[in-house]
């Protein structure tokens, strides 16, 4: 039997941080899918190879500087942008391990301002375009560390914490429109970042790096496999299509079994 679901139309869908790793990895999968990509990063050559990237395996994408920390950066992206947004995937990240009482405050600071403050700069900065539109779609790229914990990790994990009571405020606000926002919350995918965090994470605790992946990242997960830009991009889709219009202010784990045991 046919599906009765509609059809979810191409959108225009900017990514932060999108010069790798995760925001590169979903930027792909939707440029697949027909969609096109407003491929955003604060490094604008990283954003630039991975929009030729898009565009030399068929797909429709652009390249944006953007710095989330900055109000005249985000009004300076939108303007450029060739067409409006009508899905923003929040994914700009940045990690630093150390125990608190060493953790640079600046540092601390930096982290929070990029991950949760800068998602709410530009989620204030696309509504009102969505508003008047009618529509839009918010999906941002918490963390396992949106749900648990982990030892030196305390900028991080209070940033992606603070994303989700941030989602459940704007899902009321929004509720009288059909604009959704959402957030997946993958444990370890194999990015750039994660590399660096296995290092960082063999110093301080004095292991070995091959015990940080299989003691701290997927011991805890018992499907015990790193998550893939596949399942990130096709939970991104979904959120965006027709049929996910009444899930919002809600979170998407992905995480392998981690927080049912």
């Amino acid at each position: 039997m046919a599906s009765t679901a509609p059809a979810s139309p191409a959108r225009c869908i900017l990514i932060t941080g999108a010069g790798s790793g995760i925001g590169a990895g979903i930027a792909a999968e939707l440029a697949r899918a027909g969609h096109h990509l407003v491929v955003t990063d604060v490094n604008r050559d990283a954003a630039e190879a991975v929009a030729q990237a898009l565009r030399a395996d068929g797909g429709s994408a652009e390249a944006l500087a953007l710095d989330v920390t900055s109000d005249h950066s985000i009004e300076a992206a939108l303007a450029a942008a060739s067409r409006p947004v009508d899905v923003l995937v929040n994914n700009a990240g940045l990690q630093h391990v150390a125990p608190l009482e060493e953790f640079p405050m600046q540092k601390w600071e930096f982290l929070v301002d990029v991950m949760l403050v800068g998602v709410a700069r530009l989620t204030r900065a696309v509504l009102p375009g969505m508003r008047a539109r009618g529509f839009g779609r918010i999906v941002n790229i918490g963390s396992i560390h949106s749900l648990v914990a982990s030892p030196y990790k305390s900028a991080y994990v209070a940033a992606k914490h603070g994303l989700l009571g941030f989602s459940k405020v704007i899902a009321l606000e929004t509720a009288g429109t059909d604009i959704t926002i959402n957030t997946i919350c993958p444990t370890y995918v194999k990015t750039p970042l994660v590399d660096k965090q296995i290092a960082d994470q063999a110093r301080t605790r004095g292991i070995p790096e091959a015990q940080v992946v299989s003691e701290v990242m997927l011991k805890p997960m018992p499907k015990g496999v790193f998550i893939t830009f596949e399942e990130l991009g096709g939970i991104t889709a979904f959120l965006m299509s027709p049929v996910a219009r009444n899930i919002t202010g809600h979170t998407i784990d992905v995480d392998g079994g981690w927080t049912v045991q």
